[in-house]
C-alpha cells in the first residue's frame, strides 16, 4: 500500500480537482489546470520523440515564463533528469555546466539563445537545442502514456551551485527529497487553493525553493514575472491578489522603496518569504510598513533551498519594530519536515552552548538533504563526514534553540541571492600582468546585501587603475561576480604565508561580524 512520493503527483491531483481553476499566467498566457496538465503531458510526449531516454539530462535556460515551470513536470515525467540553468552565467560557466551534466536537449528562451549559439560545437553532447517551445509542445500528444516506472530516491533535478569552491557543483534533487520540501514549503507559509503565487524568485534556484511543486501541490496560482521589477510586481500584486512571493534581500528592499516613496499600502495579506543575506532591520521594517508579513527562511542549494525558519512566537509581537526585526534576522529553527535535525558544533562535532557567543558549524540532516554531488563522490563524502551534511556556515544558537549565522566558512559574497566564489574572482585577478597578491572579500551594500570588494598588491613597477582591474574581470566573469570596489595596498598574513581574510572582512565590516545566510 505504499506509493513512492513525487511531485508529478500534484499536477495529476490538482488538474483532477480543480481542472477549471487558474493555474498559471505568464503574460496574456493562462492556463486552467487541466490544461497546464494537458501541456505537460505534451511535452513530456515531445520529448520522449526526440529520443529523450529515462535518466537522460534535459536543461533549461529561460527567465520565470511557462517554458521554466512546465519543465518541472514534463521531464521527470518523461523519466528525464532536470537541470535550470542560472540565466545570469556567462556562456563559458554554462558550456561547463551542460557539459559535466552530458544534457542531451537544451531548451533556451530565444532571448538568451544567443548567448550559447556562438558555442555550441563545444557541447558535443546535446542533441537538440530548441528555442521555439511552443513548437516543441506541438510535436507531442496527450495524454502521454508511456511514463516510465519511478523510484522515490531516484534523481529528479540537478541544481548546480554557484562555484563556491571555483567548480559549480551538481546538487543531485529526488523526486521524494522534492516531495517533502514541496509540502514544508505549503506547511510553513499556509498555501492553499486560494494562494496567489508572484513569481519574483528565479525559477532556476534551487527550482524555486520547492515552490515550483508546492504551489501547484495546493491549487494555487502561479504568476509569473520574467524579471524581478517593483513596478510590474505591483501591477500583478493588485490586478492578480497576490497572496505570496518569495525573493532575496534586494528585491524586498526594492519593492518596499518603490512602495514608500509612492505611498502604496497593501491592505490584503501578503506573505513575502526572504533569504540570502539577511534582510537589515531597516529592509524589515519598510517591508512591514508597507504590509507584508515576513518570513526568514535559510538554507542552501544542498537542502533544496529553505530548512529552517524563524518560526514566529505570539510574545514577540508585542516589541517595538526595531526589536521584531531584530528577531525576524535570525534563521531560527527546522522545517517542520526537518523535525530536530538541525545542530552547531564545533571541529569534534560537539554541540556548541546556546548561549548566543559560541560559534560552530551548522550541520544538518534528513529527507529535504541533498542525495549527494552529481558525478563527484569525493566532494560528496566530505559534505557527509560523520553522516551529517556540513553546510560550511559558522553560527552561534541561542538560548531559545533558534541559530543566527555570523559568517561563512568558505568565503562565499553573497549578492542579491547569487553565491559568488572569491577563489573564482581571485584566481581571474591573478591573470592580470601588473597582480601580485588578490583577495576577495564581502562589503555591505544596501541594494545587494553584499558585493565583491577585492584588496590588491600590484607588483613592484607595475600600475592599474581600479577601473582597469575592474573592466578586466568584466571581460573574463558575469558581471554579478566582479569586484565593485577596489584597494591597493599590502594584505596581512599568516606565519605560513596565507592572506588574512579575517583582518581584511575587519577593516571592511569595521569589526562587527559578517552577517550572511
Amino acid at each position: 500500500m505504499i506509493r513512492p512520493f513525487s511531485p508529478l503527483d500534484f499536477l495529476a491531483r490538482s488538474a483532477r480537482v480543480y481542472p477549471d481553476r487558474l493555474a498559471q499566467v505568464d503574460g496574456a498566457h493562462r492556463v486552467t489546470y487541466a490544461e497546464f496538465n494537458h501541456r505537460v503531458h505534451r511535452l513530456a510526449a515531445a520529448l520522449r520523440a526526440r529520443g529523450v531516454q529515462p535518466g537522460d539530462r534535459v536543461a533549461v535556460l529561460a527567465p520565470n515564463s511557462a517554458m521554466a515551470l512546465e519543465p518541472h513536470y514534463a521531464v521527470p515525467l518523461a523519466g528525464a533528469v532536470l537541470v535550470m540553468l542560472n540565466t545570469r552565467l556567462a556562456a563559458a560557466e554554462l558550456v561547463w555546466i551542460l557539459n559535466h551534466c552530458g544534457a542531451k536537449v537544451l531548451l533556451a528562451d530565444p532571448q538568451l539563445a544567443p548567448l550559447l549559439e556562438p558555442v555550441r560545437a563545444e557541447m558535443p553532447a546535446i542533441e537538440h537545442f530548441v528555442t521555439d517551445y511552443e513548437a516543441l509542445l506541438a510535436e507531442g500528444t496527450a495524454p502521454f502514456t508511456d511514463a516510465p516506472p519511478f523510484d522515490e530516491n531516484g534523481m529528479l533535478a540537478i541544481n548546480y551551485t554557484s562555484g563556491t569552491t571555483g567548480f559549480p557543483k551538481g546538487v543531485v534533487f529526488t523526486h521524494r527529497g522534492a516531495w517533502t520540501n514541496a509540502i514544508g514549503e505549503a506547511l510553513e507559509h499556509g498555501l492553499t487553493a486560494e494562494s496567489v503565487y508572484l513569481w519574483t524568485l528565479p525559477l532556476f534556484h534551487c527550482n524555486g525553493w520547492c515552490f515550483s511543486w508546492a504551489v501547484t501541490a495546493m491549487g494555487g496560482t502561479h504568476i509569473l514575472m520574467r524579471q524581478p521589477d517593483p513596478a510590474r510586481a505591483v501591477e500583478l500584486i493588485q490586478a492578480e491578489g497576490v497572496t505570496h512571493l518569495c525573493g532575496a534581500p534586494v528585491v524586498v528592499a526594492g519593492l518596499a522603496q518603490y512602495c514608500l516613496q509612492r505611498g502604496i499600502h497593501f491592505d490584503r495579506p501578503l506573505k513575502l518569504v526572504t533569504a540570502g543575506a539577511p534582510p537589515a532591520p531597516a529592509v524589515i521594517r519598510d517591508a512591514e510598513q508597507i504590509g507584508f508579513d515576513i518570513a526568514h527562511v535559510y538554507g542552501l542549494t544542498e537542502t533544496y533551498g529553505p530548512h529552517t525558519i524563524c518560526a514566529w512566537r505570539s510574545e514577540w509581537n508585542s516589541g517595538d519594530a526595531a526589536d521584531r526585526a531584530r528577531r525576524r534576522a535570525r534563521q531560527g529553527v527546522p522545517y517542520i519536515i526537518a523535525g530536530t535535525d538541525l545542530r552547531v558544533v564545533d571541529e569534534q562535532m560537539t554541540d556548541v552552548p546556546a548561549d548566543s557567543e559560541t560559534m560552530g558549524e551548522i550541520i544538518m540532516r534528513g529527507n529535504n538533504v541533498m542525495e549527494g554531488y552529481y558525478n563527484n563522490p569525493e566532494a560528496t563524502a566530505t559534505a557527509f563526514r560523520g553522516g551529517w551534511f556540513h553546510s560550511g556556515d559558522l553560527a552561534v544558537m541561542h538560548p531559545d534553540g533558534y541559530i543566527e549565522i555570523r559568517d561563512r566558512g568558505k568565503d562565499i559574497v553573497i549578492s542579491g541571492g547569487e553565491n559568488i566564489s572569491s577563489i573564482e574572482v581571485e584566481k581571474v585577478l591573478y591573470d592580470h600582468p601588473a597582480v601580485l597578491e588578490a583577495a576577495i572579500v564581502a562589503a555591505p551594500d544596501e541594494k545587494w546585501g553584499e558585493v565583491p570588494l577585492a584588496f590588491v598588491l600590484l607588483k613592484d613597477g607595475c600600475s592599474a587603475t581600479a577601473a582597469e582591474l575592474i573592466e578586466f574581470c568584466r571581460s573574463r566573469l558575469s558581471h554579478f561576480k566582479c569586484p565593485k570596489v577596489i584597494e591597493f595596498g599590502p594584505l596581512p598574513k599568516t606565519g605560513t604565508g596565507k592572506i588574512r581574510k579575517n583582518e581584511l572582512r575587519d577593516r571592511v565590516w569595521g569589526g562587527r561580524a559578517k552577517r550572511v545566510n
